[in-house]
């Protein structure tokens, strides 16, 4: 049993360091076994904090062999300093000093992929959030932001290209064949941003003239047999610096940005200044290997952590809990570049699709939190959606009430006014209320406060004046440490619709001017009402368009209301929302029917809501791909009280086979439409195509015959593209169709087995099916040579695919998929606590479950508190999780 308890880390509690360190320079020699590490460093004393005696230095540092330290070049002997696990203490004798020192450690067993590693036969870093501690001792936290110069010496055979952050000023060759190359940042950055690549790979070079006149040397770095995946990321990262001039102002500062792609990493990306460190998923990209999400991944992916280079790097965190500050924004920014360059509509779509699935299921656990914590005890598990997703929220609702343009002016004045600081949320907000002369002190609560807010809406219409009022009514259910939420700023954009859903002149009473046709409403109290004058007709509201807060919408629609909106609403992502509510409220009542024990039934209106938009070939094809989808079983369990999985499969299931079944004719009119052979394209209208295309096969294949099978084996086998191949392949392996499900498993893995990315699709596509067997199948796969348990990628693709998406698979009966999860998660705490750490969350949303299987998933979880050396960042969501 597990006795010490992990140490909690308040965000009252910050103070500034001690001291500063101005200058930072590194010597790394890397050996097959080992690496030395030599470091020296410009310190001096914060003379902000009142100190009277010089306080002794306190470095961060984990996992390393201290070979040696000198003070001011004066050896320190063992008794001038301490070590422990976590730091190197010692007493400085001036105020301003130099520390050099000389460590050692082995990256080719740093299996947790923190800090200094080896990825196959490439050394990389990831030193987010703290890994640069398991590399030398330092002041390891974001507020200290100091200038690198960083020599690589390595084997020239095995270790050609040798790089770190900002320019190359010097190279050259030492005896023995080994050699060596020295960067300069001359920006000044936290150790979180440094970044160290050694490896045999090939470059994929460009340029880029900024919007000054000066010429970027661009550069992409992957193993020699991925050369020809990189054109996609290497358009979109121009395509991203166009973008960002554009809309923000930012030029690019450096003489070089370098991309380097890696197979084994936790995350997707990571930012570091002039040397962004990616996840191969987040880079690699060829029609043959990569499906149009994954292009539409590496897409935003590249823009994201280019942005970071402003909204990051050169203005940093003061803190960790200040995390949204550089992410929710960049979130926000990459998003809206992804919406300018594809469907501004089906971007926001997806979104917040996702954003509610799985954003709002995490503000309703254990794990719920502020946009800015108030603490944590392992800073890793807060690279949260709720920092990411519900930050960017935050951002975008701050967008809506400044104006496009009042946010352009208050981000010059953020850019301007923190450049090359580490600051906080607050800065921001300041920033954007100065240059509009706005007051946010209410809205800041988005930051201080967990959980979803609900906004119950209800109407009245009195025809003798012709007025509509709107009765707002907001709350915020308790989350972890907070009872009592005050209301929020929610600015709600909303119209009113005419019989022929036409938007309505809008004038408030009260006002003198109308407000147009369109308007954002900004509630701030419990309860407010809002009176719309000078109306001809009983109006319908559309409300909360663009989905303009992270809100739980309540507005007595009845089903007729929905089927106006989702055939009528002008507005795009109000017409999807219609169609999904009507879905949502046919499922929740077949549910009820289905424990009722009557015969489940479709209800017809959502039948022609259906057929309507079949035959409406001038609505973009992505967009009816999306309305055509019906909302997901994760969705669905996130709306239940208490969430039923076999009867919400069951439903879900039924209602495909029911509208498969009455729509085939137009389905398959529409589908023979768009299956035409064509050159492969990754322009949006391509990709909207296929997506409608891939779709209706869903449907098609669900009781499909002998045509409709040879159909799809035919796209199988003769696709141009991943997308279509593996829409195919996922049609045949949710089929009855067994001999040709085996065949094409069979042959996609011959082929692409030399790909693992491509191989990664394959196991998540088999661990997501939800026919019976799932868990066996998921067991079984994981013997498969391609897998790897130490690989952060198969883990995602195999177990995390099943455990987060597979919910009937998952949620059996007897808690067979719990035990299993809870296996692989004690496995991982050993090897990579960070992953091991996220692929807990299914365990924690144990309380959304009946009885029996809240005490199975209870029970898994007390499992594995009782591990002996279970890590902290198991330990945090694992407590909170049983608390």
């Amino acid at each position: 049993m597990r006795t010490e308890q992990p140490k909690t880390i308040y965000l009252k509690d910050y103070q500034q360091p001690d001291y500063w360190i101005d200058e930072t320079h590194l010597t790394f020699e890397l050996f097959e076994d080992h690496a030395l590490v030599h470091s020296r460093l410009a310190l001096r004393l914060n003379a902000d904090k009142p100190q009277k005696t010089l306080p002794p230095l306190v470095l961060d540092g984990q996992q390393l062999q201290l070979l040696s330290a000198a003070l001011d070049d004066q050896p320190l002997a063992e008794g001038d300093y301490r070590v422990d696990a976590h730091s190197l203490s010692l007493q400085p004798t001036s105020a301003q000093f130099e520390l050099a020192m000389t460590t050692r450690i082995e990256p080719q067993n740093n299996t947790a992929l923190e800090g200094l590693y080896k990825s196959g036969g490439m050394f990389c870093t990831q030193c987010e959030a703290e890994g640069f501690r398991k590399i030398t001792y330092y002041l390891d936290r974001p507020d200290v932001m100091s200038r690198f110069t960083t020599t690589v010496v390595a084997d020239k055979g095995d270790y050609p290209v040798l790089l770190s952050n900002g320019n190359p000023i010097a190279s050259g060759e030492h005896e023995g064949g080994r050699h060596w190359a020295t960067w300069e940042d001359p920006f000044p950055k936290p150790a979180y941003l440094f970044a160290l690549v050694a490896g045999d790979l090939v470059l994929i070079q460009d340029s880029f003239a900024t919007m000054n006149g000066r010429e970027i040397d661009l550069r992409i770095y992957v193993e020699p047999e991925n050369r020809e995946q990189c054109g996609h990321a290497m358009d979109s990262l121009k395509r991203s610096m166009r973008w960002d001039e554009e809309v923000y102002g930012r030029e690019y500062d450096l003489d070089i940005f370098m991309i380097v792609a890696v197979n084994d990493f936790n995350m997707g990306a990571m930012e570091n200044k002039g040397l962004n460190i990616f996840n191969s998923s987040c880079v690699l990209a060829h029609p043959d290997t990569a499906t149009d999400l994954a292009f539409q991944r590496v897409e935003a992916v590249v823009a994201h952590e280019y942005f970071h280079n402003w909204s990051g790097n050169r203005v940093t965190c003061r803190d960790w809990f200040q995390l949204s500050l550089k992410e929710g924004f960049t979130v926000f920014r990459d998003a809206e570049f992804s919406a300018d360059m594809n469907s501004r509509t089906v971007k926001r779509i997806e979104d917040v699709t996702f954003l509610r699935a799985n954003q709002f299921a995490e503000d309703a656990g254990p794990m719920a939190h502020p946009v800015r914590p108030d603490s944590f005890i392992e800073i890793s598990n807060f690279y949260t959606l709720t920092v990411y997703e519900k930050g960017a929220e935050v951002v975008r609702m701050l967008h809506t009430l400044c104006g496009a343009e009042g946010f352009r002016k208050g981000t010059d004045l953020y850019f301007e006014r923190h450049d090359g600081q580490a600051v906080t949320c607050d800065d921001f907000v300041k920033a954007l209320e100065d240059a509009n002369g706005l007051d946010f002190s209410q809205f800041k609560r988005w930051y201080s406060q967990a959980g979803t807010p609900r906004l119950e809406v209800h109407s009245h219409w009195d025809a003798a004046t012709g007025q509509f009022s709107l009765l707002c009514k907001q709350s915020c259910p308790p989350t972890p440490g907070q009872s009592e939420k005050l209301p929020f700023v929610i600015p709600l954009r909303m119209a009113l619709l005419d019989s022929e859903g036409q938007e309505m002149p809008l004038k408030l009473v009260g006002e003198s001017a109308a407000r147009g046709n369109e308007t954002v409403l900004a509630l701030t109290e419990a309860e407010q009402v809002f009176t719309f004058e000078g109306l001809a007709e009983e109006p319908l509201p559309s409300l909360l368009r663009g989905f303009s807060a992270p809100v739980k919408l309540n507005y007595p629609y009845s089903r007729d209301d929905r089927v106006f909106l989702a055939k009528h609403d002008p507005d795009g992502f109000n017409r999807w929302e219609a169609c999904q509510a009507l879905a949502v409220d046919v499922m929740q009542g077949l549910v009820d029917i289905h424990r009722a024990g009557r015969p489940l039934l479709a209800d017809q209106r959502l039948i022609e809501v259906y057929r309507t938009l079949l035959a409406d070939n001038a609505l973009d094809p992505a967009m009816v791909a999306e309305m055509l989808r019906l909302p997901s079983e994760a969705y669905l369990v996130e709306l239940a009280e208490v969430a039923d999985v076999e009867a919400i499969h069951l439903v879900r299931e039924t209602l495909r086979r029911e509208l498969a079944l009455a729509l085939r004719s137009e389905m398959l009119a529409r589908w023979r439409q768009l299956n035409v052979a064509e050159p492969y394209s990754a322009e949006a209208t391509a990709m909207a195509r296929r997506s409608l295309k891939n779709t209706l096969l869903g449907y098609l294949m669900i009781e499909a015959g002998d045509d409709m099978l040879a159909a799809c084996v035919r796209q199988f086998v003769e696709a141009n593209n991943m997308t279509d191949r593996q829409a195919a392949l996922v049609a045949l392996v949710n089929s009855p169709f067994e001999e040709a499900k085996q065949a094409a498993l069979a042959q996609f893995a011959e082929r692409w087995q030399g790909y693992p990315l491509v191989m990664d699709q394959w196991f998540s596509v088999q661990a997501i099916c939800g026919l019976s067997g799932a868990l066996e199948r998921v067991e079984a796969l994981m013997q498969h040579p391609a897998f790897n348990l130490r690989n952060p990628n198969k883990v995602r693709a195999l177990i995390g695919a099943f455990a987060n998406q597979n919910l009937i698979g998952f949620h059996r009966a007897d808690g067979a998929g719990y035990r299993f999860l809870a296996e692989r998660i004690i496995e991982l705490n050993a090897l990579n606590p960070q992953i091991a750490s996220r692929l807990t969350t299914p365990l924690t949303r144990w309380r959304k479950f009946d009885s029996a299987r809240q005490g199975l998933m209870r029970a898994e979880l007390e499992r594995i508190m009782a591990l002996e050396g279970l890590s902290p960042d198991v330990y945090e969501v694992v407590s909170k999780s049983l608390a």
